[in-house]
């Protein structure tokens, strides 16, 4: 065999491998989430409970199958949650033959900041929506309509708010990842901070009702997530130019 056809062979093998690593990764997952999701299953009713305590009103189904659906619903939500400290754990083991040893180190540390960072951005969403906007929209009925609130209607509305936040408060971790990638720098991110700005006041104005109070309730998080974005971004590229600067020096 000639020394080209072993070099292709040789690659093959490697994306295969790699390809097989993969489905490895993904099928851990996988079982993790089933698992979450059947937890949650199981302790729908006391899920509910402890969210039916923040309603100033009971939803209503109006169909047997709804039932299935609040449950299917709340233990999504449980293994969505429960199952993303482990799609990034193996996301870090799926890259860590590529990292060097300091990379390895950063890299896993931000896996459990990036849980947190998901949890408080959903806790903070969720107060948002039952400490504000659910006493706003009640109060422009003001007795005119009878109120039927049902069930999915009110998931879906929950979930069109607190999920932006989630995710939103990734911003600062993402930000820092990307810099140490040299993907980003943080004259990029002030240089790109008024159309920023723009994209989060969309983003804000779309997800909360048409009220200039609660608008500006959700955009001035989002203008603060972006700006400890730039802070968190200048720390790690200055952290790695000193590093450069080192090895350069010997």
């Amino acid at each position: 065999m000639s020394e080209g056809q072993q070099f292709v062979n040789g690659k093959e093998m490697n994306v295969v491998g790699h390809l097989s690593e993969l489905r490895n990764r993904l099928i851990v997952t996988a079982v993790f989430f089933i698992v979450f999701f059947l937890a949650g299953f199981i302790y729908v009713e006391k899920i509910y409970g402890l969210m039916e305590n923040d309603l100033p009103f009971k939803l209503s189904v109006t169909g047997l199958t709804d039932l299935i659906s609040v449950y299917l619903t709340l233990a999504g939500v449980v293994a969505m949650i429960g199952t993303l400290p482990v799609l990034c754990l193996q996301v870090w083991l799926f890259i860590k033959p590529g990292l060097t040893k300091p990379e390895r180190k950063a890299a896993l540390m931000y896996i459990p900041v990036i849980f947190v960072l998901f949890i408080a951005g959903l806790v903070f969403g969720y107060m948002i929506f039952i400490q504000l906007i659910i006493p706003f929209l009640l109060s422009l009925n003001d007795g005119m309509f009878n109120e039927i609130f049902t069930y999915d209607r009110y998931f879906k509305l929950l979930f069109r708010i607190v999920i932006p936040f989630a995710l939103f408060f990734e911003i600062p971790i993402i930000a820092m990842f990307l810099t140490r990638l040299g993907i980003i720098t943080p004259d990029f991110m002030q240089k790109s901070r008024k159309y920023a700005y723009l994209i989060l006041v969309i983003v804000g104005a779309l997800i909360t009702p048409p009220d200039f109070v609660l608008q500006l309730v959700a955009i001035i998080p989002l203008v603060l997530l972006y700006e400890i974005s730039i802070y968190l971004s200048r720390f790690v590229y200055r952290k790695k130019l000193k590093k450069h600067q080192e090895f350069m020096a010997e």
